[in-house]
């Protein structure tokens, strides 16, 4: 007989063995979505599942679970695809608060893991199909073997192969280059924002590559570059404007988003815009800025 104690015990067991694999769901849906919000959701539908389990069914539960949110994950992605929602201006991901710490000690998997989530990476990743794009994060970003993504997305190993090789090509063609060494983009970030904040053209030239892009996501809700800047100059001059109307109430902090260094602006403390710069060969060679409110509400918290 099942006393209530032994429920109680059963329901705390779930909920431990969920969180502990709640990092890499979250994971997984954030690489597929690209947005937080939606993630969140996908995962707590995951959840929503595994509480329903039939436990004699489910062999190794983080398979199961990585499996079920994939495919949830999967369903979003149709879903918006099947809407033909048009974004105004350039689109970016919804900043991604990332802080592996001691959690991933081994400067080579940070590195991966810090590629797999960077903004270029996921603006890319926007192109490819669901299916195509489940194979890549499953494969490049968590080192999945074939077989077993093949069971997640109930293919066939071949086809999951065709898939993997289509999207890394695609991914290869399109994915602009650069340099993930933390201390260099932070010592670059800091001279940036100083240039930029004290609208000394100069400086921020002597930063900016000659081809630099900056890339404004305001959803149409604030106020940003509706196409994306291009070359040093424009980009230079676009910044020293920017600096001369002012932010009411700055402020700002430094904080890692995306797997790496940014800097999250805030007006009278709350976030008004989140910035990240791209770096080859010691310049900056793309600039990120997420304005839009909607993707900002998630760091609010953060700012206070």
């Amino acid at each position: 007989m099942t006393t209530e104690t032994d429920t109680d015990t059963d329901t705390d067991t779930d909920t431990d063995v969920f969180e502990e694999h709640r990092p890499v769901l979250l994971g997984v849906a954030y690489r597929m979505l690209g947005r937080v919000t939606d993630a969140e959701d996908v995962v707590q539908e995951a959840w929503l599942r595994w509480s329903r389990a039939d436990r004699g069914e489910v062999r190794e539960p983080r398979g199961y679970l990585v499996r079920v949110t994939t495919r949830l994950a999967i369903d979003r992605l149709r879903q918006v695809k099947a809407r033909g929602e048009t974004y105004v201006g350039p689109w970016l991901p919804e900043p991604y608060v990332t802080d592996f710490g001691d959690t991933v000690p081994d400067g080579a998997e940070r590195a991966v893991l810090a590629d797999s989530v960077s903004l270029a990476l996921l603006v890319v990743l926007e192109s490819l199909s669901p299916l195509e794009r489940a194979v890549f994060v499953l494969r490049e970003a968590f080192a999945y073997p074939y077989a077993e993504i093949a069971a997640v997305l109930d293919r066939g190993e071949a086809a999951v192969r065709q898939l993997a090789g289509r999207a890394r090509r695609h991914v290869d063609e399109r994915r602009p280059r650069y340099q993930v060494d933390p201390a260099e983009r932070r010592e670059l970030t800091e001279r940036f924002l100083a240039a930029a904040a004290e609208g000394d053209l100069a400086g921020l030239m002597s930063l900016l590559a000659p081809d630099v892009r900056l890339v404004g996501d305001s959803g149409g809700k604030s106020k940003a570059p509706l196409r994306v800047l291009e070359t040093a100059d424009h980009v230079g001059r676009f910044l020293v404007g920017v600096a001369r109307k002012g932010v009411p109430d700055l402020s700002y902090r430094f904080l890692e988003v995306n797997g790496g260094p940014a800097v999250l602006l805030l007006s009278a403390g709350r976030p008004d815009s989140v910035f990240q710069i791209d770096v080859l060969d010691g310049r900056v060679q793309a600039v990120y800025v997420i304005r839009n409110p909607d993707k900002l509400r998630a760091l609010d918290t953060v700012g206070r």
